[in-house]
């Protein structure tokens, strides 16, 4: 079974300027600064748009990372999706999804995640991995949120 999790946040902003900040490889990067994730290799033209690539690295647990994602079925303003193409994880997926809210955007994140080795991974998703990603992407929402609402 590969763990799945969801992650939801209400921003008092419109869907398409959510949809848009989330497409923002330097937005990403100040979301993602408390992990000293860098852009190693960026989207042709600093835009993410359908199957650019990008390269992180970052550190997780006093180690350094490098993970190439692809971005993908992008739908303007309603989300898309990236997966990893190279990096730590067996699988990872990130679906963005963006739908009105009466108090402007519900912003849902859905991670699928399995990391390698097995049953020793499967372990080490059940007792850890699935619950520190969780806490990382909503905090990179509570970022997000705070710049799209205060710009």
């Amino acid at each position: 079974m590969t763990p799945s999790f969801v992650v939801q946040r209400v921003i008092r902003a419109a869907p398409a300027r959510v949809y848009a900040a989330s497409l923002d490889p330097q937005l990403h990067v100040r979301t993602m600064a408390r992990y000293g994730e860098t852009m190693v290799a960026g989207p042709e033209g600093g835009v993410f748009t359908e199957g650019a690539t990008v390269t992180w690295r970052a550190r997780h647990f006093g180690i350094p990372f490098r993970l190439t994602s692809v971005v993908f079925d992008l739908d303007p303003p309603h989300g898309f999706s990236d997966r990893q193409i190279n990096g730590p994880f067996a699988i990872f997926r990130h679906e963005h999804d963006f739908e009105e809210h009466p108090d402007g955007t519900l912003m849902r994140d859905t991670i699928t995640l399995r990391s390698p080795f097995g049953p020793i991974g499967a372990l080490v998703d059940r007792l850890f991995m699935r619950e520190y990603m969780r806490r990382l992407i909503d905090e990179r929402g509570a970022i997000l949120a705070a710049e799209v609402e205060h710009a």
